[in-house]
C-alpha cells in the first residue's frame, strides 16, 4: 500500500493516485486537523463536502482527559501534582490542550519541589500568560489588518463567547451587518474567528478576548 501510494506521489497527481486507489477498492484513510472554521471552508471548496467527510469537534479538553495531559508527563518524570494545583491549571487554561502544554512547563520550573502545589501555578500564571500573549496571540493578532483588528476588539468588548454579528457592527458604528461583512470573512478565512451558528461570531481559541482586552481593547 505505501509503495503503491509513494508511486503516485512520484509518477502522478495525488488526484489520480486516489482515484486508482478506490478503484482498486483499497484500504485508505485520510485524518487533517484545522480550525472551526475548516467544515465551510470545505463546503465552498468541494460540493457535498459533507458527505464525503467528517467533522468531529476537538476543541477543549474533558477534565479528566486535561488532568492526564498535565499529570501524566510530569509522573513520568517523577514530579507530582498536587489536586489544588491541577484545578487550577484547568481553571486558568480552560483545558484547552497547548495552555496546559504552557501552564504546566511554568510550574514546574516555578516549583522548587515536588509536589508542584496551587501556589507554584499562582506564581507561574505572569509568565505563563505574557509567553501566551506573545508566542500565541499576539502572531494571530498580526495576521490581521486594522479593520480586522478593529473588529476583533468590538467583539472583545461585548465580552467572552460568541457574539451576534449584528451587535458587533452596531459596536463599530453601523446599522446593518452587511457593511462589516467582507471584514468578517476575511476573519474567518484567516482563521481568527468563525461562526459557531448562524449570525454569531466567537474566536477560534480561547482567552483570546481576553488578550484582546489586556493589549488592545
Amino acid at each position: 500500500m505505501l509503495r503503491l501510494l509513494s508511486y503516485f506521489a512520484r509518477r502522478q497527481t495525488w488526484r489520480t493516485g486516489l482515484h486508482r486507489v478506490a478503484q482498486r477498492e483499497l484500504p485508505l484513510a485520510l485524518v487533517a486537523g484545522g480550525l472551526p472554521s475548516i467544515p465551510r471552508l470545505a463546503g465552498e471548496a468541494k460540493s457535498y463536502a459533507e458527505r464525503l467527510f467528517t467533522f468531529p469537534r476537538i476543541g477543549s479538553l474533558t477534565d479528566v482527559a486535561a488532568a492526564e495531559a498535565l499529570v501524566r508527563p510530569a509522573r513520568e518524570e517523577g514530579v507530582e501534582f498536587s489536586s489544588a494545583a491541577v484545578e487550577l491549571v484547568l481553571e486558568l487554561t480552560e483545558a484547552y490542550p497547548y495552555f496546559i502544554q504552557e501552564y504546566g512547563r511554568h510550574a514546574w520550573q516555578a516549583a522548587a519541589e515536588s509536589p508542584i502545589d496551587r501556589e507554584d501555578v499562582e506564581r507561574a500564571h505572569p509568565n505563563a500568560q505574557a509567553d501566551l500573549d506573545e508566542g500565541f496571540f499576539t502572531v494571530r493578532f498580526e495576521r490581521a489588518t486594522t479593520a480586522e483588528r478593529r473588529y476583533m476588539a468590538a467583539m472583545a468588548a461585548l465580552g467572552v463567547g460568541g457574539q451576534a454579528s449584528g451587535r458587533v457592527a452596531q459596536r463599530l458604528g453601523y446599522s446593518d451587518p452587511g457593511q462589516v461583512s467582507v471584514v468578517r470573512a476575511n476573519l474567518i478565512d484567516k482563521g481568527l474567528i468563525y461562526s459557531p451558528d448562524y449570525g454569531i461570531v466567537d474566536f477560534t481559541v480561547p482567552h483570546f478576548a481576553a488578550f484582546m482586552q489586556r493589549n488592545v481593547a
